[in-house]
């Protein structure tokens, strides 16, 4: 295996793990409107990814810092093809973060409500964007034999990518839902469990389908394998969700997330970006690298500093643990 191949496995590594992270995070940012009753209940939402939210978000500047130095023509071709979608994803991003910061800096109602709506919608979008992104990438788009994205913006909303979207809207809601019955305390708690079993149920027909129509067009018996995991782990997740085993529920969601993630990438690789115009014009992961030498530096930072992220964000997940409730909100709090 030559390095540039390390790199496309180091890279859809960063991916599984920011969504894995960011979708229980979007589900919940989702869900303060469609599980919390009141403010109250919305706080505690919140609060359960509050000390996390933003670390979860260094998968997503690692896997796309990755991107640039490793396969500079994937990324140049992925960010200038992609630009108004991704815009639009990193603008929710920055206007996410500062909800968060800025919802309890003042008391009064409709200071707070307008950041809640913000919170919201600007986990929504992103939830739905990124899967028609990578829908794209999958499936393929114009490029040419200059290695440039010629195709319009309307080329990107095609049935297989808007297919993506709807599932990990859906996915991520249902990841958040089981996660929000794990970490939260009385009523709230059984209603995130109800509602991750609903959510799940659509999930896993629109899982279904969306990994046996890339499995259809583009798969072997690698992703057959990973397909076949993905789904039985999202069956189990219900199972235990059912069962009021939060925490194997939240595994197995989990793993439904990682399994549809890596199958993806292995239906890519060698290509990292497929050319729908002509095969020879696609990009790999041999034509879009960058030289050994820089890949060879590369490594060895990477080597240093991912294990200290990964223990670092470990340690605080661990502090943060304990479930809460409306019960451990102070009166005044705003």
């Amino acid at each position: 295996m030559q390095l540039h191949d390390v790199w496309f496995v180091l890279i859809a590594f960063l991916w599984v793990g920011y969504f894995f992270l960011e979708g229980f995070d979007f589900g919940i940012g989702v869900l303060t409107k469609l599980l919390a009753r009141d403010r109250r209940e919305r706080r505690v939402l919140i609060n359960t990814i509050g000390p996390v939210w933003d670390g979860n978000e260094v998968w997503l500047l690692s896997a796309a810092g990755g991107t640039f130095a490793a396969f500079p023509d994937w990324y140049a071709t992925l960010f200038s093809g992609f630009y108004l979608p991704v815009l639009l994803i990193l603008v929710c991003l920055i206007l996410r973060g500062v909800a968060f910061e800025y919802r309890v800096k003042r008391p009064e109602e409709r200071w707070q409500r307008n950041w809640e709506h913000t919170i919201f919608w600007t986990s929504l979008l992103p939830a739905v964007l990124w899967g028609v992104v990578f829908g794209n990438i999958v499936h393929g788009v114009k490029i040419n034999a200059h290695k440039e994205y010629v195709g319009g913006l309307l080329d990107l909303f095609h049935p297989y990518a808007l297919l993506g979207g709807l599932v990990t809207l859906v996915l991520f809601t249902f990841h958040g839902a089981v996660f929000a019955s794990l970490k939260t305390v009385g009523d709230i708690r059984e209603r995130a469990r109800r509602t991750a079993t609903a959510v799940g149920l659509i999930a896993a027909v629109l899982v279904t389908g969306f990994l046996g129509w890339t499995q259809a067009d583009k798969g072997d018996g690698a992703s057959l394998v990973v397909l076949v995991v993905a789904v039985a782990a999202l069956v189990a997740a219900l199972g235990a969700t059912r069962l009021g085993r939060e925490g194997w529920a939240f595994v197995f969601s989990g793993v439904t997330i990682v399994a549809a993630v890596a199958m993806l990438f292995l239906t890519l690789f060698p290509n990292v970006m497929p050319s729908t115009l002509d095969e020879s014009w696609s990009l790999t992961v041999g034509n879009a690298s960058s030289s050994p030498y820089t890949l060879k530096i590369m490594t060895w930072g990477a080597g240093f500093a991912a294990p200290l992220v990964m223990l670092y964000q470990g340690w605080t997940y661990w502090v943060f643990r304990k479930r809460i409730g409306t019960q451990h909100l102070a009166a005044d709090a705003h």
